[in-house]
């Protein structure tokens, strides 16, 4: 059974990272418009991440520091800052629209304006990271937003025609939308699955738990078991759509129209389930982006932090993640789109993207830090090849946004 919770940072960074409440519509949106013509992109983006996720837990283990901590003291403060600005900015817009995404999400199960849940929801986050233990939260919550496997269920249950969804993923670009558009959302893909609160979590969540240079191998379970999974998960999304919403033309646009495949295939029963597991994965977002926020902020400055650390003993790191949530609230409050935030800030995450895991490349690199346990041969290419496709992606992520007018 340890071993079993061994795995649980891995899944909820996945289930927190791949399936918030952008990512979850966004699938569904895909699918809905292209079918399986962009699965290759969650698979590249489901490679990278566990590239780079290995990379930073392998750091943390074997240093015992979290990342943002040695990216200032390798590259220096000017490098660290811009890395900051740009991740913390955006790890603020995905903190925003988490929250609102549990409360789009409890709108579903109660009919309650999800304007009302708001309040409800922020503070349910601030509890959790204030009282709750680290471990009890990542197993909670992570375990719960397991019951996102329903989308699988609901897709297997669809009855899918395997050999037209091969047609749709051989399908380089469908003809009845445009390329920038088509380009965009594989760029929004892209992005989603290497968003910088990923890694910055995982790192920080491995030296919470005390990881050392024996703990190498959970670390690798947990790259290769969460990740993978989140992927898996938003393919079961994108296939749903596909199935069910593809051919009679529907294309998602709320959350309430993501689970009608699942309601179609599995009732009310399943139904029930996905709502939990979105409300779980939401909920499990919030709390790694809230984390993030206080940790790249203490972590850059020096401060003390920790989530076992009482307000008294890391006032400035507890204060930072009230400061954000409030200013999430505050945004909440005007009435804007949870959905529309997060699909701005995965493209800007994809523009952010270079500052985030080029320092990683060169920590993990540093045998003044790694020691014996620099890079391999083949991890390098592997990151070299990635950091590639991340520039790319950089490069087109804002022009394709303009053009297309936010995918429309």
């Amino acid at each position: 059974m340890k071993k079993i919770f061994a795995v649980a940072l891995g899944i909820l960074t996945a289930i927190g990272g791949f399936l918030d409440i952008g990512d979850i519509v966004t699938n569904a949106v895909v699918g809905s418009r292209f079918g399986w013509s962009l699965a290759w992109v969650v698979v590249v983006g489901v490679a990278g991440i566990c590239v780079f996720a290995h990379m930073a837990g392998k750091v943390a283990a074997v240093s015992g520091r979290a990342t943002f901590e040695l990216i200032r003291e390798r590259l220096g403060p000017r490098m660290a800052l811009a890395n900051l600005s740009a991740s913390f900015f955006i790890n603020l817009l995905t903190l925003t629209a988490e929250v609102g995404g549990i409360a789009l999400a409890l709108q579903l199960a109660s009919s309650v304006n999800y304007l009302l849940w708001v309040p409800v929801a922020a503070f349910a986050v601030w509890l959790v990271v204030w009282r709750v233990g680290f471990e009890l939260m990542e197993n909670v919550t992570g375990l719960i937003g397991l019951l996102l496997i329903g989308f699988a269920v609901a897709f297997f249950l669809l009855g899918p025609d395997w050999g037209e969804l091969g047609r749709q993923a051989a399908q380089l670009m469908p003809t009845q939308e445009s390329p920038a558009t088509y380009w965009f959302y594989a760029v929004a893909l892209f992005g989603a699955a290497l968003t910088p609160y990923e890694v910055f979590f995982f790192s920080s969540g491995a030296v919470e738990e005390g990881w050392s240079v024996k703990d190498l191998g959970q670390s690798r379970l947990n790259v290769l078991v969460g990740f993978p999974l989140g992927g898996f998960l938003s393919l079961a999304i994108a296939g749903c759509a596909a199935l069910a919403l593809l051919p009679i033309g529907v294309e998602v646009g709320t959350l309430s129209q993501v689970v009608l495949p699942v309601a179609e295939a599995g009732g009310t029963l399943l139904l029930v389930a996905i709502i939990l597991g979105i409300v779980a994965a939401t909920f499990g977002a919030a709390l790694e982006t809230t984390l993030s926020a206080g940790y790249t902020l203490a972590q850059f400055f020096g401060w003390t932090w920790g989530k076992s650390k009482a307000p008294a003993q890391a006032a400035r790191f507890h204060t930072t993640m009230i400061v954000c949530l409030v200013i999430g609230l505050g945004v909440l409050a005007t009435g804007v789109d949870p959905v529309m935030v997060t699909e701005v800030s995965v493209v800007f995450s994809a523009v952010a993207l270079p500052l985030t895991y080029l320092p990683i490349l060169i920590v993990a690199n540093d045998p003044d830090y790694m020691g014996e346990h620099v890079n391999s041969r083949a991890l390098n290419v592997a990151g070299q090849a990635y950091f590639g496709l991340i520039l790319v992606a950089a490069v087109a992520a804002v022009p394709l946004m303009i053009v297309t007018g936010v995918g429309q």
